[in-house]
């Protein structure tokens, strides 16, 4: 009888570490739904705006086989090092006091998060994120410590003010007045999320922030679940706009949670933006909002409070700019 009840309690033991090893990777298991449904593609990647030369470099990473994690990042660092974007990294708009800082982050697909804010003189702080993420104990890293640990990995310090930037911070100081401007110049923050050929998710988020900002401000953008949230079992999101908004409504992790419950990505963001409509119905008349979510499946969801917000989608070899529906028509 001992024996009997011996072998019987490590059969439930070896069964338990069956169930629990197949739990862990179940994520990366295609989904039985998933045989059947013509809309399920991946690899694919989805940035905010018309980040084409963005979606393809990581779109390259991802037909090469390579890891999702690795795509956002080189997806990022295009627009970080491009002097004509001047709301990410190089080229970026200063705050008020000529200052040009960065905020940056990355989530992969075991939920691991890096990020730094009001980081000065580095032209790729998405690179710093990953750092921060794979090198330390920490999450965030801000200011002159984020700084530090950067020059300590290796990365160069530059002046990041352009002349054009410079001549615009010149020009607002005539009048100093802030007001943001809708879909200024159609870009913002880039936010970038992928899935590769293995189902793996991630996500990458780098600006420079609103231009002429207060110093020391720091927006959604560095802020897991504001302005990007990755869960490998479910799907990513990330945002774009006034991240004051996307703060206060915790944006991106509503969404992979609405996800979660089922609903398909486009329903998900549509919730979110609603969801700051109601609680801040002046504040969201006056500015944009604009998120892009991307599930385990490989479908994608865009949406927006304004018209004019747009994003770049590389999936099935196509590499295009779609415009997203919005809460209100113009």
């Amino acid at each position: 009888m001992h024996s009997r009840r011996l072998f019987l309690k490590n059969a439930l033991l070896a069964g338990a570490a069956v169930l629990t090893g197949a739990d862990r990777w179940r994520h990366w298991l295609p989904l039985p739904e998933d045989m059947n449904d013509s809309s399920v593609r991946w690899p694919a990647v989805i940035a905010t705006w018309d980040n084409r030369k963005a979606t393809a470099a990581a779109g390259a990473i991802l037909s090469a086989g390579g890891r999702a994690l690795d795509a956002v990042e080189a997806g990022a660092r295009v627009a970080e090092a491009d002097p004509n974007d001047t709301s990410v990294g190089y080229g970026g708009l200063p705050d008020r006091d000529g200052n040009v800082t960065l905020d940056a982050c990355i989530m992969d697909e075991f939920g691991n998060a890096g990020s730094v804010t009001y980081l000065q003189h580095i032209k790729h702080p998405i690179s710093v994120a990953r750092r921060v993420m794979e090198k330390t104990p920490h999450v965030i890293l801000s200011g002159d410590g984020a700084l530090e640990f950067a020059l300590s990995e290796g990365f160069s310090k530059e002046n990041l003010l352009t002349d054009e930037a410079r001549r615009a911070w010149e020009a607002w100081k005539i009048k100093s007045e802030y007001k943001p401007v809708i879909n200024s110049e159609r870009h913002d923050t880039i936010g970038i999320i992928a899935i590769d050929a293995q189902r793996r998710l991630s996500g990458a988020c780098s600006t420079s922030g609103m231009a002429f900002k207060m110093r020391g401000r720091v927006g959604d953008s560095p802020i897991i679940g504001a302005g990007l949230f990755v869960d490998n079992e479910v799907g990513a999101a990330t945002a774009t706009g006034l991240g004051e908004l996307v703060l206060k409504t915790l944006g991106t992790f509503l969404i992979v949670e609405e996800m979660r419950r089922g609903k398909h990505p486009q329903k998900a963001v549509e919730i979110a933006i609603r969801r700051i409509a109601q609680k801040y119905p002046k504040h969201a008349r006056e500015n944009q909002v604009g998120y892009i979510a991307l599930d385990r499946r490989g479908r994608h969801g865009a949406f927006s409070l304004q018209p004019g917000f747009n994003y770049a989608l590389f999936q099935g070899g196509q590499n295009r700019v779609f415009e997203a529906a919005s809460l209100w028509k113009r």
